[in-house]
């Protein structure tokens, strides 16, 4: 049997490693992560079950990084990317040093679409591949005042950005063989934030945020939300509300409340 070759950045820990003991029996891997000590202990561990494994360390938050992973998709054999490197950096925008706001939003929204980019050429012309992205509910959030809710406008705009660039990209490659999907978990029990959402009641297993990304990937998800119930309810909400803005606003003369105003 063919095994497919899937490239998991964010590999060493949390949801990625969840994904690569998932995808080891039948896929073979490229480990993408910072830590090289932690890929290469996970790299053995898949290989004693019959996995080929390629451990890639690269630092996404960097564009050297990135062009090392997008160099190594160039060569057209990965049939399954999924990008799940991620960080919160959950402060208050004027706490955040500028420096940290450019490396944040390279591996949170840069990187992501880059390496899409780098992988669609070998797809395209094998006539296959899966394309995952992992974002957040918090993509969806920005409106929302709840005070347990963290301070977290870099991390809401990056994430919204790779939210819509997977919807958006759907549609563009809809009369192709491949698959994408965004993943918008909840709080997850990973080592996320410091471990945060191992205290948390409601976190969810990273294995579970992971077989339901794969399960919705098989069911044709382009947005998997492992924990909403009536999914495609939701969805129908949102795509009518957006329809609402885009089609209501664009119009050739003033809404009422301006046209008042300017008078």
């Amino acid at each position: 049997m063919t095994r497919t070759l899937a490239l998991i950045t964010g590999a060493s820990s949390g949801i990625g490693a969840a994904y690569a003991r998932l995808l080891a029996d039948d896929h073979d891997l490229v480990l993408v992560a910072r830590r090289a000590d932690r890929l290469a202990d996970l790299a053995e561990e898949l290989r004693a079950g019959g996995a080929a494994v390629e451990v890639l360390p690269a630092d996404l938050m960097t564009h050297d990084g990135i062009n090392h992973v997008t160099g190594r998709l160039a060569a057209g054999d990965v049939g399954m990317l999924i990008n799940n490197a991620g960080a919160g950096g959950y402060a208050p925008l004027t706490d955040v040093e500028s420096a940290d706001i450019n490396r944040l939003l390279t591996l949170n929204a840069v990187a992501p679409i880059q390496l899409v980019r780098a992988a669609l050429p070998g797809m395209l012309a094998a006539g296959t591949g899966s394309i995952i992205t992992v974002a957040s509910l918090l993509a969806f959030s920005a409106g929302v005042t709840d005070p347990r809710a963290p301070r977290r406008t870099l991390y809401v705009a990056a994430k919204a950005a790779t939210l819509s660039f997977t919807r958006t990209l759907a549609a563009e490659i809809a009369d192709t063989p491949l698959r994408v999907q965004v993943v918008c978990p909840g709080v997850v029990a990973t080592e996320w934030n410091g471990g945060a959402g191992h205290d948390i009641p409601w976190a969810m297993s990273p294995e579970d945020v992971a077989s339901a990304s794969l399960t919705g990937l098989r069911l044709s998800e382009t947005i998997c939300a492992p924990g909403l119930e009536d999914q495609d309810s939701a969805l129908d909400i949102l795509l009518a509300a957006e329809a609402a803005f885009v089609t209501g606003g664009n119009q050739p003369s003033l809404a009422a409340r301006y046209a008042q105003a300017s008078a």
